[in-house]
Formats: structure tokens, C-alpha cells, sequence
């Protein structure tokens, strides 16, 4: 009995061929509704009740809400506030996931493969789900294998890397079986579809074959983190501040209750997870606009980490289309080299720029070959032999001439030194037989093909360049003619150039990685070890690409960006799918997540400014006689203008700046000078009771001065100020300061005269002072760092 997680091997008894013109629709209508159809529980997203748990139900919402309840036990129903806000903070968060899955969801709709089916005779494109058992489906190179079936014509080469873990690619015929979630690299197939559905082999193995696994998010790490760390520490130095105040200071539950929640409202960084999460979600919806497909939530920071971009040169710096400048003709009999091309292209019905560019220059003949060896990434070359003994080869120079050929060899390289895209049609005595090619005979002619570069590619390139990312072309082409293209889209260093076959060993390619920039000749394999090579000297690596040879660097970089119109596999494959097809998208990609990143950078150093001062003053209040200075409303009150309002504005705002360093050390390092200063001052304000004032004085000085400091760090993390900043900055001051002296009250703020508020005014200043002489050693150290 077959084992039910192994690979279906051999044509089963109960096999009954399809006739070769496919089912009828009324035949395959009684096959889906039979349940024999090939749709399955593929995923769609998160759903919308895990989406509302995954941001309602999270540690700290959990927390604040049990904070609330004891608030409600000590009948202090007003401290509540904080609650509005979480609830405010995780309503916007769930809208806002929500709205980037309704745009992921439809730009996977547009992106989705379609699979050719033969019905009654015609072939068909329709979406691989409305295909059912015993359809006959039509694989070319590049496409994705829908559902397991058996070749049952034609031959090509299958990639099953995805479900088995080996790299080569393996030869497929007609009797043979193709599975779901591996790619066609060259050839055509017809295949009958035998198990299709949840009943595929890549459906039992959860549809691997179909999903990259995402790349751990490194911000998302280090917030996890820094919560773990927070959370370990919190709920302890809560539960010893009300013990303190109820057992040592003697105060009542009612009143000792507040201010032990105010200790711990103020340790917990609330909103920044959400604030996260929304900041990426808007950042896939704005991508969504400019037709820019990002497969996983988080899968945008990628985009803001890249110092290197590996370019495929056909696809990506040309459109991918070409045009046969002259078919140079090396035969004595005039029309012969014409004659044998159309003969050639006659045997071929794949889709591709150099074959297509071919039959607007000369028609295809319709002559049926004996047999065809398809082009491949690796061979550089395809093949077919006819009934009179005679086989035509098309390939590149290096790979279709032989020794002996030095005169043909140079002028092929001149030809390519000038931007030409040059190949080879040769002819042979005698058959193919299998991959193996008979000697070639004589050379008919030296087609040259020039590629029409995208348009804005010069202007994309200068912003790479003004950004500090290395350009690297990887392309299969002559390394001459990549190298010219390269030049014309303006890359540095594009006369640095090196035929990818003399790299024939890991130190090789680790040295050229550094050396050069343009790399031709290269295969699938010696492109994703180029790519692992970057990586290993600490690069943080994005490729783009469009075909199956780019398929294997694409699952190696750091961030995979695939062209619309390129292979089915190239795209399923990648992080983020260009819909415009356009290279001139991707600067608008990598602004985009450096958005992300540096503005979350911001926001985090407010929550954490306040994180810090709580813990700091906690301890103090532990160590020291005195009572934690805060009301839970003035917390609320302070985090809100400081922290949570304009952090909301700083996460939406542009950002240009490359990312550098840890997240958590970067955050870290920037919140302690005002961690530092709100403590000083707080701690202050708390021991003016020894002095005469009043509990409600003392915690109304604290909060002033809290909230001063707090509009002092907002604007250093605003630096530096342009217009949008300097607005988020006034509106925090002016809605504090309001709100303070309007609503004082509200808040348990009492009026402050004479020596009091002169008091206040002096540790606002002394605070300040010492946040600006800490903020200065901050950037010290870190010029020093960078130096």
C-alpha cells in the first residue's frame, strides 16, 4: 500500500486515458460536482475572528484590563480612561489589518496562475481551480504543475526542488508523473490530471510546494523581546508597590490601588505592538495602490534593510522584448539561413523575447520535427532534428561553436561588446538522441537581437545609486553584451564585468562578489550561489527576476521581488510580486519599508522613554519612603500627548533614511537620556511633601514636568523639523497643555502658586538640562560608533 505522504509512482490499474481532445464541459461539469474538482482549502489570510483575537486578546490588552478591574474594585471608576484608549488603539489596528488583507487578497486574485486546459478539441485558459480529475493540461516552461498527474505527450525537464529537497532538474516524458507545487523548466507537456484538489500530493503536504516559509520578522523579534523582558518584571514590582502602600505606608485598598496601577500602567510600552502591526498594514495597503503585491504582512520589512540588488538584466532592466537587428546570413546560397531559421522555429511553440523576436523577423515553417531539445537556463541552447537526418541548433556562441571557430568566436564577442544580443544557428549531420546533440556541421547564420530597455531605468538606477545600494546585474547573456545594457542604464561599475563560468569555486565567487558587477553567463545555480556568497560577507541581499532560472537566487535572497508577466513559479515563489511589471516600481518599495521601520524606530523610543521612567521610579518608590506620584488619568494623560498621538502621526510620515543597527538597541539607547530625566524630576516632585505640599500637589508637579519633558523628547525624536514634524510637535504641546489647564480637574490636577509652581518651572528646566546633556553624550557615542 502506498504510503500517503510519498510521491505516486507508476500508472495506476484504475488509469483510463482522456481522449486527446479533453473532457467535455458537460463531462467535467458532472466531475466538480462529483467532488472531483480541483480547488482546495488553500490559505486565504488570516480570517477576520482571528485577526479580531490576535489584537484584542493580546498579553497587555489582558493586562490593562485587569488593571481596570481593580480600579473598578477600589471604586476608582475615573483612573479608567487608559481603557478607552486601548480599545481605541486595537479597533485601528484590527481596521487597518483588515483593509491590507481585502488588498492582498485582490491583488492575489490579479497575480493568480492560470492553467491551459484542453475542452472539446480547444485549449482553454481558465483559473487551475475550475480544472477537475482526467483534464488534459498544457505545462510550457515556467509554468506550475497544478495537480498531480501523467505526461501523455511531449517532454521537458520538471523542478521538484519545492517537495523533495534535490536541486536537479528531472527529465519528464510521456508515462511519467508531474506533481503539484513543482515548475516545468523547459519543454511542453501535455498531462492528464489524476489527483487533483485536497487529494494532490502538495495538498497533503500543505501546499509546501506553493508557500515560501516567511522570513522571521527581526523588528517583531525584538519587540517580543523587549515585551518578554517588560513582562517579567512588571506584574512583581506591581504586586510589591501596592504591598508597600497597604502594608508599610498604611494606606487604604481604595487609595493604595491607583497609584500601584499608574506604576504599571506606565511600564507597559501599550499601543506599540498595534502600532506596529498597523504602520506594516498600511504600508502593504499603500503598496496594494501602486500594484505592488506583498505576500506576508510583515514580509515589507524586508524592503527597508537592502544595501544590495541583484538585477536579472533581461525582464528587469529591458522590457524583455527584442528585436532582430539582421539575421547575418554565413551561407553562400542566398535564402538558405532564412529558410533553416523558419524551419526551426516551426518546431517550437513556446512562448519567449528571443523566439518571439525571431518569428517577427521570419515566419515559422510548419514542418513537424522527429525531435526537439528545449532551451534551458543551463544549456544555453535548443535542438530539433528532422526526418531528413539534418538537426538545427540556436543557442549562444560559447555553447553552440566549436573549437576551431576563433574567427566567428571574436566576432561574436565585438558583436556583443556593442550591446548586441548575439546567438548561434548551426546545423548538424545525424538525430538527437536524448540531450545529446550530433556534432555540428557548418554555421548558417549569426543572428543579432538588441533589447529594448524599460523606460525610467536610468532614473531608478541614479536612486539606487543617491541611496548607498550596490547595484549587481546576474544575467545568463554574454557577459559583453550584459555589461553594455548595464552601461546604457547607467550602473557603476558596469565595465566590471566577468563570465560566470570561470567561478569555479566557492572562494571564487566569494572574491568576484566584492570585484565585480556585472555577471554573465551565469546558470540558475551559479546565481544562487552568487547571491548566498553576498550574504555570507553580511550583505543584506534583495533579488529581482522574472523566469525559472531566476527561481532558485530568488529563494535565496534576503527579499524576492518577481516581475507580473514573468513565470507562474517565479512569482509563487517570491515575497512581493511588481503587478505594473515594472522595474521603476521597486524604489517605491524600499522607501516604503524604510518608512515603516525608521518611523516605528520613533514611535518606540517614546513608548520606551515612558517604559523606562516607570520602572526607574518604581524601584525608587520601593527603595524610598513616598508614594508612586501618578494618578492611572494622569498617566493617560502624559502618554497620550507625549507618546501615543504623535507616535501614531510618526509611523504614517515619509522616511527616506537607510536602516542601521538593532532595532532594540537603537530604541534603547535614544529613550534612556529621557528615561533618565522624567525619573529625576518625578522623584523630585514626589519628596515635595516632606516640604509641606499636599499628595495632590506633589502629583500634579510630577505630571507638569512629565508632560514638559515628554514634548522636549518628542521633539528631539522629531529631528530634523520640516513641516510635518514641526506640526506633530506644536499639536502635542498645545493638546497637553490645553487639556491640563482646561480639564485639570478631570485629570486630579490642582492649581499650583507661588512656591509650587516655581518649583515645577525649576525641575521642568533642571529636567531639561539634563535630557539635553544626556541626548548630546547619546549622539556622541553613536557619531563615534559610526565613525
Amino acid at each position: 500500500m502506498e504510503n500517503e505522504l510519498s510521491l505516486p509512482r507508476g500508472i495506476p490499474a484504475d488509469f483510463k486515458k482522456t481522449e486527446e481532445t479533453g473532457l467535455t464541459e458537460a463531462e467535467a461539469e458532472n466531475r466538480r460536482a462529483a467532488g472531483r474538482g480541483n480547488r482546495t482549502g488553500e490559505d486565504e489570510g488570516k480570517s477576520t475572528i482571528r485577526i479580531l483575537r490576535e489584537n484584542a486578546l493580546t498579553w497587555f490588552n489582558l493586562l490593562n484590563l485587569g488593571l481596570g478591574l481593580l480600579l473598578i474594585l477600589a471604586g476608582s471608576y475615573r483612573n479608567m480612561l487608559f481603557l478607552t484608549i486601548v480599545i481605541a488603539n486595537t479597533g485601528i489596528a484590527v481596521i487597518q489589518e483588515l483593509r491590507a488583507r481585502k488588498t492582498i487578497r485582490e491583488l492575489k486574485l490579479m497575480n493568480a496562475p492560470k492553467a491551459r486546459i484542453l475542452r472539446e478539441g480547444r485549449e482553454k485558459t481558465m483559473p487551475p481551480e475550475d480544472a477537475v480529475e482526467g483534464d488534459l493540461a498544457v505545462f510550457r516552461a515556467g509554468d506550475q504543475i497544478i495537480a498531480d498527474g501523467i505526461a501523455v505527450e511531449g517532454a521537458g525537464r520538471a523542478m521538484e526542488s519545492l517537495l523533495t529537497g534535490e536541486s536537479d532538474e528531472i527529465p519528464k516524458a510521456a508515462g511519467d508523473w508531474l506533481y503539484s507545487g513543482s515548475y516545468l523548466t523547459e519543454g511542453r507537456i501535455t498531462v492528464q490530471l489524476v489527483r487533483v484538489g485536497e487529494n494532490s500530493y502538495a495538498s497533503r503536504l500543505t501546499r509546501e510546494a506553493r508557500k515560501r516559509k516567511a522570513p522571521e520578522s527581526g523588528l517583531m523579534k525584538e519587540l517580543k523581546k523587549l515585551i518578554r523582558w517588560d513582562s517579567y518584571a512588571l506584574l512583581p514590582l506591581g504586586a510589591a508597590l501596592l504591598a508597600k502602600e497597604m502594608l508599610i505606608q498604611k494606606m487604604p485598598f481604595q487609595q493604595a490601588v491607583p497609584p500601584a496601577v499608574a506604576a504599571m500602567l506606565g511600564m507597559i510600552p501599550e499601543g506599540l505592538m498595534l502600532l506596529t502591526s498597523m504602520a506594516m498594514a498600511v504600508g502593504v495597503i499603500r503598496l496594494g495602490k501602486k500594484e505592488v503585491l506583498v505576500q506576508e504582512l510583515y514580509g515589507i520589512e524586508t524592503l527597508a534593510r537592502v544595501d544590495t540588488l541583484c538585477l536579472d538584466k533581461t525582464g528587469t532592466l529591458t522590457t524583455g522584448r527584442m528585436k532582430v537587428e539582421s539575421l547575418n546570413p554565413l551561407t553562400p546560397v542566398e535564402g538558405e539561413a532564412r529558410e533553416a531559421m523558419s524551419r526551426f522555429l516551426g518546431a517550437f511553440d513556446e512562448r519567449s523575447g528571443t523566439l518571439d523576436a525571431l518569428r517577427a523577423a521570419v515566419a515559422p515553417g510548419t514542418e513537424k520535427p522527429r525531435e526537439v531539445l528545449a532551451f534551458s537556463s543551463a544549456r544555453k541552447k535548443s535542438a530539433a532534428s528532422f526526418s531528413d537526418g539534418k538537426t538545427l541548433i540556436l543557442g549562444a556562441p560559447e555553447y553552440v561553436l566549436e573549437e576551431g571557430e576563433e574567427a566567428l568566436t571574436d566576432r561574436a564577442r565585438r558583436m556583443a561588446a556593442a550591446g548586441r544580443r548575439v546567438l548561434v544557428l548551426a546545423e548538424a549531420e545525424g538525430s538527437l538522441e536524448g540531450e545529446t546533440l550530433p556534432p555540428v556541421s557548418r554555421v548558417l547564420a549569426m543572428p543579432a537581437l538588441t533589447d529594448e530597455m524599460r523606460p525610467h531605468v536610468g532614473e531608478t538606477v541614479r536612486y539606487f545609486r543617491e541611496q548607498g545600494v550596490e547595484l549587481k546585474v546576474l544575467s545568463g547573456d554574454n557577459p559583453g553584451t550584459v555589461s553594455r545594457v548595464a552601461a546604457m542604464a547607467g550602473i557603476d561599475g558596469a565595465d566590471r564585468a566577468v563570465d560566470a563560468r570561470e567561478l569555479d569555486d566557492k572562494e571564487k565567487i566569494r572574491d568576484a562578489c566584492e570585484k565585480y558587477t556585472v555577471f554573465g553567463r551565469v546558470t540558475p545555480e551559479k546565481k544562487k550561489e552568487l547571491v548566498e556568497a553576498m550574504r555570507s560577507r553580511g550583505r543584506f541581499v534583495a533579488m529581482t527576476g522574472d523566469g525559472v532560472n531566476d527561481i532558485p537566487a530568488l529563494k535565496a535572497a534576503d527579499c524576492s521581488i518577481a516581475m507580473a508577466g514573468g513565470a507562474d513559479a517565479a512569482r509563487s515563489c517570491a515575497q512581493l510580486t511588481l503587478m505594473r511589471d515594472d522595474f521603476a516600481a521597486v524604489p517605491e518599495i524600499v522607501l516604503e519599508g524604510r518608512r515603516v521601520i525608521n518611523n516605528i524606530t520613533r514611535s518606540a523610543t517614546l513608548f520606551l522613554t515612558k517604559t523606562i521612567f516607570s520602572f526607574l521610579l518604581t524601584f525608587l518608590t520601593l527603595i524610598f519612603p513616598g508614594v508612586y506620584p501618578f494618578q492611572p488619568i494622569q498617566m493617560s494623560l502624559v502618554s497620550s500627548w507625549t507618546v501615543g498621538i504623535p507616535g501614531f502621526f510618526l509611523a504614517l510620515e515619509a522616511s527616506r533614511e537607510r536602516i542601521r543597527g538593532s532595532f532594540l538597541k537603537t530604541v534603547v539607547r535614544r529613550a534612556l537620556p529621557g528615561g533618565l530625566a522624567v525619573t529625576l524630576c518625578a522623584a523630585l516632585a514626589a519628596q515635595m511633601g516632606r516640604w509641606g505640599a499636599s499628595a495632590e500637589a506633589c502629583s500634579t508637579m510630577a505630571t507638569w514636568t512629565a508632560g514638559i519633558l515628554g514634548i522636549a523628547i518628542l521633539g528631539r525624536v522629531c529631528l530634523p523639523w520640516r513641516g510635518t514634524r514641526i506640526g506633530i510637535t506644536l499639536g502635542a504641546a498645545a493638546g497637553f497643555f490645553l487639556t491640563a489647564l482646561l480639564l485639570g480637574r478631570v485629570f486630579f490636577l490642582v492649581p499650583l502658586e507661588g512656591r509650587l509652581l516655581w518649583m515645577t518651572a525649576a525641575l521642568s528646566a533642571l529636567g531639561t538640562a539634563v535630557y539635553a546633556f544626556g541626548a548630546y553624550l547619546e549622539d556622541k557615542g553613536r557619531n563615534r560608533g559610526n565613525g
